[in-house]
């Protein structure tokens, strides 16, 4: 494939003005840092609400708005001896799903979808529990509200309606449960609905919001763990505060990873990000974002939480539980990572849930679909 030169020189001018303007964030992502907390504080009092991001944690133990971990091992044991000694105890939980989505090959449309779970008590006998969720979607589920509302979205929607509930479920169960963390595989705040129309907008909203409430009512610490983040509640806060040129390019992570290694975050904020969080109701100013440097490579991770953790000052313990998690699966929460590579729908699944349908006669498969470890 070749590319014409006015093609090659549109985007060398691309690249040329978008490292450019990650260069002058930079710099004033410096000068907010050396301002100090009271500047700071200051210049986010001018701004009444939408800012983006605001300062929770102090600065003083920052540098360039990183806290450093200060983890540094010589060897696999000694990092294993820290995590032990960190997570031995601690219950972490997590919920992931996948689905068959209805086929033009299918007589009757219909839908699979099937959640998994898996708790790690992290003991040093090794016991855990793992196990599945299915529903069936018939015809009448997946009858769409209206033309703009396509049938593959309601399929995911039942999935992440099934996945918040199987995690409130836990938390229920588990009230008041210090020793124990929930992960949420992505974000607290649905921004990505914004783009839906109304019903799914509002499902996902009432889905995440029901979640929250769960966790300060049963008191049970959540995480949301978001390994890709595109996030700019920095970026705007930047923007906003030195009256900054637009940059849709920059996003939080490029801002921060120059300065970040292993196992370093940045203090709390308080996320004001603009949009769908008007529709959180009480919980639209109660979440709390870091970064988190869990790879030497890659863009540190975005951690969410709600606010109360941090009015509790449960902010450095659970971080350092989630540290532990990512050593364990090397790069991203074991306790996620073991779903993510084992939860999906087998092919002979596939094809029994598909030979069903065209039967006319959807049923639960005969065989789990959440293979066994080996597998």
């Amino acid at each position: 494939m070749t590319c014409s030169l006015p093609k090659r020189e549109d985007f060398t001018a691309f690249t040329q003005e978008a490292w450019q303007q990650l260069q002058e964030y930079q710099s004033y992502l410096k000068k907010l840092c050396a301002a100090g907390e009271d500047e700071v504080q200051e210049l986010l009092e001018t701004h009444v609400a939408d800012v983006g991001a605001r300062l929770l944690e102090a600065l003083d133990n920052a540098h360039w708005g990183v806290i450093s971990s200060n983890l540094v091992w010589q060897n696999r044991e000694q990092s294993a001896a820290w995590v032990r000694d960190r997570l031995t105890g601690v219950k972490t939980f997590a919920v992931d799903g996948s689905q068959i989505y209805p086929g033009k090959d299918l007589s009757i449309p219909v839908a699979l979808v099937q959640i998994g779970w898996f708790e790690n008590p992290h003991l040093p006998t090794g016991e855990y529990e793992k196990d599945i969720a299915l529903d069936v979607m018939t015809p009448a589920d997946l009858q769409a509200d209206n033309t703009a509302q396509p049938v593959d979205r309601k399929v995911n929607m039942r999935r992440f309606q099934m996945e918040t509930e199987r995690l409130i479920d836990y938390m229920a169960t588990h009230a008041h449960a210090q020793d124990c963390l929930v992960f949420l595989d992505g974000s607290l705040i649905a921004t990505f609905a914004e783009a839906f129309e109304l019903p799914s907008r509002q499902l996902y909203v009432a889905c995440l919001l029901e979640l929250l409430r769960a966790s300060q009512d049963y008191h049970v610490p959540l995480v949301a763990y978001i390994d890709t983040s595109y996030a700019q509640d920095l970026k705007v806060m930047l923007q906003k505060l030195f009256d900054l040129p637009e940059a849709q390019s920059i996003h939080d992570a490029q801002l921060l990873n120059k300065y970040m290694e292993w196992g370093d975050r940045t203090p709390l904020f308080l996320c004001e990000r603009s949009g769908i969080l008007e529709d959180y109701r009480e919980h639209r100013r109660q979440i709390a974002f870091t970064y988190l440097k869990t790879t030497r490579e890659n863009y540190p991770a975005r951690l969410e939480m709600p606010l109360w953790m941090y009015e509790e000052g449960l902010q450095d313990k659970v971080i350092d539980w989630v540290r532990g998690e990512v050593i364990i699966g090397n790069g991203y929460p074991y306790v996620i990572e073991r779903l993510t590579k084992r939860l999906f729908c087998k092919p002979q699944i596939v094809k029994l849930f598909s030979d069903s349908t065209k039967l006319g006669r959807a049923r639960r498969p005969e065989s789990p679909i959440l293979p066994q470890d080996g597998q």
